[in-house]
């Protein structure tokens, strides 16, 4: 089973909710595109949060140096994204893959993070709550709905806010594959309790 992380946007929590699922399904991790932070990337830090010892981390196709829109950072290393040398990594194991932003993040002149995507991945859609959100979550789904891509689910990040679950589970016909609250920090102990939570609901997507 090949997962595909994506979020409504930046920062909506798209590595802890990665690691989590890492965990939970003792998988493989791949982020395909890395735009900056490569001393702490989000290699690395999905790597730092998991316990077990059966994932592999794979490394980045393309590891940017400035922490920007790829398609940009990209051209400040001299380096144009090519996404034909992009190939999905051979493993027998689950493999989680996380995005860079949202889907239209550009990556180059013609493609973007959807492009990424391939038909035997199923998404994940990594919504966080703030002012907004329900449009950025609608559009991300009716985005991937477009493509015929298969959606998995949706991970709710932050708060709870059953006004605005509702209407996205109602709307989309989604199921939620789980919540993260607002803590005050994610380390391996944080990450395992989740990843317990998860599990059965990530585990039945096999069947699907």
């Amino acid at each position: 089973m090949k997962l595909f992380i994506t979020g409504i946007g930046t920062d909506v929590g798209k590595t802890v909710a990665s690691a989590i699922v890492t965990e939970a399904l003792e998988a493989d991790y791949w982020k395909p595109v890395q735009a900056g932070d490569l001393d702490n990337s989000d290699t690395d830090k999905v790597k730092s949060k998991v316990k077990n010892t059966k994932s592999k981390f794979f490394d980045n196709a393309y590891a940017l140096t400035t922490p920007a829109s790829p398609h940009l950072s990209a051209l400040l290393d001299s380096v144009t994204i090519d996404l034909t040398k992009i190939e999905t990594p051979q493993t027998d194991n689950h493999l989680v893959i996380e995005g860079a932003g949202g889907l239209f993040v550009p990556l180059n002149d013609t493609d973007c993070v959807i492009d990424l995507i391939q038909p035997d991945y199923k998404v994940i859609v990594v919504s966080r709550h703030y002012l907004g959100s329900i449009n950025h979550t609608l559009l991300t789904i009716e985005a991937l709905k477009n493509r015929n891509l298969d959606i998995a689910g949706i991970i709710f990040s932050g708060d709870e806010y059953p006004s605005t679950e509702d209407v996205i589970l109602n709307k989309t016909g989604l199921k939620m594959l789980g919540r993260i609250d607002n803590e005050p920090y994610f380390d391996q102990n944080v990450i395992s309790y989740y990843a317990d939570k998860f599990r059965e609901n990530l585990l039945n997507l096999q069947g699907e």
